[in-house]
């Protein structure tokens, strides 16, 4: 049997978290794979906590907020301590249908990589977000390229198979405010095989993104400084 952690770091997720653990509840994969989910409440001032209580869920209560950085690593930490062969990062808004996880884990079996990201851009099918965050990503996709020589066109996904060596190294470290890109640097440091799968994505059924069009400079910049941090910084 191979044992998945299916990591949901949410902030006020109230509002979706109920559908996305019944769809993973009806989630079929192929039978050697034992399937359980880890809910990281990252400090919620809604009613995140208390909704997750009432589902059959793993509940990891934070007492501050640590981002989704911090909210991901604590789900890391979990998989590795409790043996987990695989750990899947999800996010909590619904914009990751669990049906395309098949797609990531047919990845995974095909190629060993240690790290599948799920990417909206491969067959450009689905939500394929705002033209502005894509002009974004398509930077950080040409600059992830720079400092690790690989073409991953969706480097902003939240969307993402871990393998036991991603697990152990994410469980030490793992960047804190928006991880996404600047991990991709970590793990390739690393020496990890890192490959994108293409998946169907939709848009959030509740919430708010974390990026705003106010913050979205401040954001390219603050992430470019941390990948080139984390690019020189000794293994």
């Amino acid at each position: 049997m191979m044992n998945i952690l299916i990591i949901i770091p949410c902030f006020n997720e109230q509002a979706s978290l109920p559908r996305l653990i019944s769809d993973l509840g009806n989630l079929e994969l192929p039978e050697k794979y034992n399937v359980s989910i880890c809910v990281v409440n990252d400090c919620s001032t809604d009613d995140t906590k208390q909704v997750a209580r009432k589902l059959d869920v793993i509940l990891i209560d934070l007492p501050v907020n640590l981002g989704i950085g911090g909210a991901v690593q604590s789900g890391l930490k979990y998989a590795l301590l409790n043996n987990y062969d695989l750990a899947v990062q999800m996010d909590g808004d619904g914009q990751h249908p669990p049906a395309e996880l098949q797609k990531m884990i047919a990845c995974y079996e095909e190629t060993g990589a240690s790290l599948v990201i799920g990417s909206r851009f491969i067959i450009k099918e689905g939500f394929q977000s705002s033209f502005l965050r894509r002009l974004g990503i398509t930077y950080f996709h040409w600059l992830n390229k720079f400092f690790t020589g690989k073409s991953i066109y969706d480097s902003t996904s939240g969307f993402r198979l871990f393998d036991k060596k991603a697990i152990q190294l994410g469980a030490r470290y793992y960047p804190d405010d928006y991880p996404e890109p600047e991990s991709l640097v970590f793990f390739s440091k690393a020496g990890l095989a890192i490959k994108e799968t293409p998946v169907v994505m939709v848009h959030r059924n509740g919430g708010q993104s974390s990026i705003r069009s106010f913050t979205s400079f401040y954001y390219c910049v603050k992430v470019t400084l941390a990948m080139f941090f984390s690019f020189i910084r000794k293994p």
